[in-house]
């Protein structure tokens, strides 16, 4: 038998329900995206916009606009590192190793997403509040976490923490530890292994996972609205202004703010879709390149050969 030639194409695999029944459901997909998703964000533009471009620029150069996307900003800033190292470590330890409570931890990851963002901003009140159980402590050593920034930064690292770790765990697992391993044996350390073997393979899976988080850190409202105290101008997220101003009807100022997350939102958008695109291009240049000789190694593998 011979193989195939390289340029053979696989047949595009195809579904056997009617034409019409495919253009139906296309369709509908697509009106429900029209509906629900486009003339929305269309419609906050519009908004946005509708009172011209100086009151537009106006309205978010308010030093409240400012001061809120400066906190939306830091916030990110501090959240997303910390999810990163933590997502890494832990997604490390589930894929990697076998021990006793694994279970039990990939559950404890997945809370954020069961737990209602507002009962998770009550929980770090209730510990950290002036009535909780730190709190006599806190306030005695003159430090405040709720309705500061500290209480802000520590609900957003808890809402967004699942999202780095839950891209990692399945990328690695599927991946195995083949290739840490014959690193070992040639002599290389645990970081080494980690920066010439490990982090190469998942890049990708990471930015992805990184693109999520940060989405999430700059939208969240639930959790950071009970620990912020709504204090313009000090704690007041970009959610959280919009939420004022509109509520004090200045709609044309909130439209504003709420266009620059949008704007943010797309960016992010834009970001994670070339990210998607270029690990769809390493993975099908790797299906097609030809297979290794008998006695080559890989390039990851020799230069962790080296570095050791």
């Amino acid at each position: 038998m011979t193989a195939p030639p390289k340029s053979a194409k696989l047949e595009k695999m195809t579904t056997t329900e009617p034409r019409w029944v495919r253009w139906v459901l296309t369709t509908v997909a697509l009106l429900f995206m029209l509906i629900f998703l486009i003339l929305p964000l269309l419609s906050v533009f519009g908004e946005a916009l509708r009172k011209g471009w100086d009151v537009y620029v106006t309205s978010l150069g308010e030093p409240d606009a400012i001061s809120s996307i400066k906190l939306t900003l830091i916030t990110a800033l501090i959240a997303v590192p910390l999810n990163l190292v933590f997502g890494v470590a832990a997604a490390w330890c589930i894929a990697k190793y076998e021990f006793k409570g694994k279970a039990f931890l990939t559950t404890l990851i997945d809370l954020p997403f069961s737990i209602s963002p507002v009962v998770a901003g009550l929980m770090y009140v209730l510990v950290f509040g002036a009535n909780g159980w730190l709190g006599p402590w806190l306030a005695k050593h003159e430090i405040q976490i709720i309705f500061a920034v500290p209480g802000i930064v520590l609900a957003t690292v808890f809402v967004t923490f699942p999202f780095i770790a839950r891209e990692l765990i399945p990328l690695m697992q599927a991946q195995g530890s083949d290739e840490e391993q014959a690193a070992i044996v040639l002599g290389a350390s645990g970081w080494q292994t980690f920066w010439n073997v490990t982090l190469p393979n998942i890049k990708w899976g990471l930015v992805y996972g990184v693109i999520l988080c940060n989405a999430r850190a700059m939208g969240e409202f639930g959790a950071v609205s009970v620990v912020s105290g709504h204090i313009r101008g000090q704690t007041n997220t970009m959610p959280l202004h919009v939420e004022v101003l509109y509520a004090d009807y200045q709609a044309a100022a909130a439209f504003a703010v709420a266009s620059l997350l949008a704007l943010l939102a797309l960016v992010t958008l834009v970001i994670k879709s070339l990210a998607e695109w270029r690990a769809e291009q390493q993975a099908r240049a790797a299906a097609e390149a030809p297979p290794e000789r008998p006695g080559q190694i890989s390039l990851a593998t020799n230069k962790t050969a080296k570095a050791a």
